[in-house]
């Protein structure tokens, strides 16, 4: 036992040492450059193919896997256990002792995936099994077709057909004992059970594909005058990997390409052979081998995601803020490098190993589309620095594709790590770049133009000044040949400067700005109940279904905004939840304003929140006072209110009474609601307004009760109310009345909703805001206060301001100021067009009544 041991572990040193010894005799004459130059006369078609012929291989080779897990009698989603697979072949074709090291890469994936240690097992001995069979089935059909015939092989040869009978006779053999024998076989102890006949077969028919595949990416590079025909060379092929199998060298490296260098050689140079198997090697081991590691760690990443998450946060936390500035830097720097590799010469080492392996239109083209690619990176430089999200992508993307460009225009390894590096360092900081607005619409500072223009000049310079030796001539644009630098410099630049062309007409025909979108059914059902108990009546603005709503985490508290351009207008003060809360949703409203690179206001505010918004950042405006009447001691019988009273009681002589409707008695009056109200905006002349006020739609009324005036049975006027559930404030939106209706129709309803909500328990009655009311006009107030003054004294045309304050004034409110808060300097005024512009619903409202 100990001497079998023994022989065992010396088997594959001794195997290995012949390998090396016989190389070492087939190649003693030849030197390094031979086989590279046997390597660069590899047809680029030949290459390609036997990529492609490698994909599906290792394609195939998922049905080893998807096959022992039927085996074990466990289901995975495929593309888990095509992954799984595809790693541990790899590692297993170029680590060596092949079920030892995919076995563990087994383990550690499928193990993730709730797959057991003794299940693992089972697979990895079922996918070993697997292989043999296919190597047994492939080789011996082989070797019975075509017997090895090599004169340097010849003790082979007159038993290469008794080697291929022996392997199909085990082949059959182990489909026919599955086929016959339902108990399990014993070895050593361990209970062995066989698999169906149907997955048996499965075994050999998927593992036979998987060996003429893999025989086939190599019978792709053979050289001319291989002079082996298709099944001699399989068999051959599978003599190679039983004996680098048997090795336990990685890839049997060594140990096959000595047995394939003497079956070819004198019939192919030592050395073409030596090149085809480099090529073999890199394209069938290294390539798949790359790709895999690659995979494994990103799986690696991703099972660790919470330390790898917390490594990313940090360096967000520390360096996040710089990035975008940096980004522009290396997306300029890239730029420029790229534009002036475009416009010097191409090193003549590199351009001579290009012409071997790169047709001259590829060629061309991958020049040209390196310089478009550079004047792209200068063009999104300023995106980049606006922390815009389109810029990132397409920086990245850009970088990536430019690496490959400079490789493939002329070997600039040099430029392609700088750009796969820039790559590399701005791919974990897309959180940076998170502004939707259009990339286009961004404006181009002077700087950024001077810079731009200063690198396309001086690329556009420098390409004159290497081929100042050239003698132009109009033919020079259409010469194309693989030293034709020059001619490939004039078409970049005039591609450069179209491209910059382009991005300009594609300025002008910039897409429009971010537009808030209307509420979802679902949004209002949420934000009802925060609305019934809300302080303040104003908050059943929300329910007009023209603003958005903002939500917090917990649903506690929201706000209502609409967009225009670039002014993010919210109104009022956050809906519900605590001041904390409230603060946090004033934050979230303003981060998601500049995440769109948008303007943040907040439109009439009131005075117990103005810290809030400082702290934001802010800068406050008064914009005209609210009116307000305590119900409590509201009676008609005071001095005061005499005017009221007397008008009160004229309209009920004249039989005007006064009703409110339920919210589900609503539905019925809705017809002649709309009349009145198309009646009344008729005599007006007069349009809807919206935002912070409501409009007439169905929908709209049917959220509350509405307040009517009836005569003699007719409606003669309605109010839709505000009457919270939590009976602080009452307050009416829309009211509407018939144009022959009688004069005070409206000071009547406004009082009979004031006794009214008194007897409700209301606190209070709002009778709305009186726009630039309470301004002051002295010489030492600020600009504001006094165009406000001017525009509340002379600005009747737009609006009936001091009409609407005299009116409310009748009431005896007590009046309290609202406010602005918006971005100051030369932003405000874009902001009040924008506020004006939602509260007339569009700008051609802003000049019209």
């Amino acid at each position: 036992m100990k001497s079998s041991r023994v022989l065992a572990a010396l088997l594959p040193l001794a195997l290995l040492g012949l390998a090396v010894w016989v190389l070492h005799q087939e190649l003693h004459d030849f030197h390094w450059h031979d086989v590279t130059r046997a390597l660069e006369a590899l047809p680029v078609s030949r290459v390609a193919l036997a990529v492609l012929v490698t994909a599906l291989n290792y394609v195939l080779l998922s049905l080893y896997d998807t096959l022992a897990l039927t085996y074990v009698g466990k289901s995975l989603p495929y593309p888990r256990v095509a992954m799984t697979s595809f790693v541990a072949y790899a590692f297993g074709n170029n680590v060596g002792m092949s079920m030892l090291s995919s076995a563990s890469v087994r383990y550690r994936l499928y193990s993730a995936w709730g797959l057991g240690v003794v299940d693992v097992t089972r697979v990895a001995l079922f996918c070993g099994i697997t292989l043999w069979l296919g190597l047994g089935l492939t080789g011996g059909v082989a070797l019975i077709a075509s017997p090895i015939d090599v004169p340097r092989l010849a003790a082979l040869h007159g038993g290469t057909r008794l080697v291929g009978v022996v392997f199909l006779a085990v082949v059959l053999g182990y489909v026919a004992l599955c086929a016959v024998r339902r108990a399990p076989l014993v070895v050593r102890g361990h209970e062995l059970a066989l698999p169906s006949p149907r997955l048996a077969v499965g075994q050999v028919l998927v593992s036979g594909a998987d060996w003429l595949l893999a025989a086939a990416v190599l019978y792709l590079l053979l050289p001319e005058g291989a002079g082996l025909s298709l099944p001699a060379f399989i068999g051959l092929y599978m003599l190679g990997q039983v004996a680098g199998l048997i090795s336990q060298v990685p890839g049997g490296l060594g140990v096959f390409e000595s047995i394939l260098l003497a079956a070819l050689t004198p019939r192919v140079p030592a050395p073409a052979v030596l090149g085809t198997l480099m090529a073999w090697r890199v394209v069938y081991y290294l390539a798949p081998f790359v790709l895999a590691a690659g995979v494994l760690a990103a799986h690696e990443l991703l099972h660790r995601r919470d330390q790898v998450s917390r490594l990313v946060k940090g360096a967000h936390s520390s360096v996040g803020p710089v990035v975008p500035l940096v980004a522009a830097l290396g997306a300029a720097v890239a730029g420029g490098v790229l534009l002036f590799s475009g416009a010097t010469p191409t090193v003549a080492d590199r351009l001579h190993v290009l012409r071997r392996w790169l047709p001259l239109p590829l060629l061309e083209l991958t020049h040209l589309l390196g310089s478009l690619v550079g004047v792209s990176l200068l063009l999104l430089g300023r995106g980049l620095q606006r922390r815009l999200d389109a810029a990132y992508v397409l920086t990245l993307g850009l970088l990536l594709g430019g690496g490959v460009l400079s490789l493939a225009k002329g070997i600039d390894y040099e430029e392609a790590t700088l750009l796969f590096a820039l790559a590399l360092v701005l791919a974990p900081f897309r959180s940076q770049f998170y502004r939707h607005t259009s990339l286009f619409a961004e404006r181009f500072s002077a700087p950024w133009l001077a810079a731009i223009g200063a690198v396309v000049a001086a690329s556009v310079w420098l390409g004159f000044f290497a081929y100042r030796h050239v003698d132009y001539s109009a033919d020079l644009w259409w010469h194309f040949t693989f030293e034709g630098d020059a001619p490939r410099f004039l078409r970049a630049s005039v591609g450069v400067v179209g491209v910059v062309l382009l991005y300009g007409v594609a300025r002008l025909l910039s897409p429009a700005a971010v537009r808030s979108a209307p509420p979802s059914e679902e949004a209002l059902a949420r934000a009802r109940p925060l609305v019934a108990r809300s302080p303040e009546s104003a908050s059943h603005l929300a329910l007009v279904g023209d603003k958005a709503l903002l939500f917090n985490e917990g649903g506690t508290a929201f706000l209502m905004y609409g967009v225009a351009g670039r002014a993010w207008v919210a109104l009022g003060d956050p809906v519900g939840g605590t001041p904390e809360e409230a603060t946090e949703l004033a934050w979230r409203f303003r981060e998601l304003a500049d995440k769109h690179h948008g303007w943040t206001c907040f439109y009439q505010v009131g005075p117990g929140s103005l810290p809030r918004y400082l702290d934001l950042g802010l800068s406050l405006l008064k914009l005209g006072e609210e009116a307000t009447v305590p119900l409590a001691d509201f009676r008609l019988d005071s001095p005061e209110r005499r005017s009221l009273r007397h008008a009160h009681r004229k309209m009920e002589k004249e039989g005007l009474t006064f009703e409110v409707v339920p919210r589900e008695g609503v539905e019925p009056l809705l017809p002649q609601l709309r009349a009145i109200s198309d009646e009344w905006l008729a005599e007006k002349n007069t349009r809807e307004k919206g935002f912070s006020l409501g409009y007439y739609s169905d929908r709209y009324l049917r959220e509350g009760p509405v307040a009517i005036v009836r005569q003699g049975g007719e409606i003669l006027g309605f109010a839709n109310l505000w009457a919270p559930e939590l009976k602080v404030e009452l307050s009416v939106d829309l009211m509407r009345y018939r144009p022959h209706a009688p004069r005070g129709v409206m000071d009547h309803l406004f009082v009979s909703l004031m006794l009214w909500g008194r007897e409700q328990g209301y606190e209070r009655f709002n009778l709305g805001m009186a726009p630039f009311s309470g301004f002051e006009s002295r010489a030492l107030a600020p600009l504001w206060q006094r165009a406000g003054a001017f525009l509340f004294t002379h600005g009747e045309h737009f609006y009936n301001f001091q009409g609407l304050r005299q009116f409310k004034e009748k009431f005896k409110p007590v009046w309290t100021p609202r406010y602005l808060a918006t971005p100051g300097g030369l932003v405000f005024p874009r902001v009040l067009a924008g506020v004006g512009s939602l509260v007339s619903r569009g700008l051609g409202g802003l000049v019209a009544r």
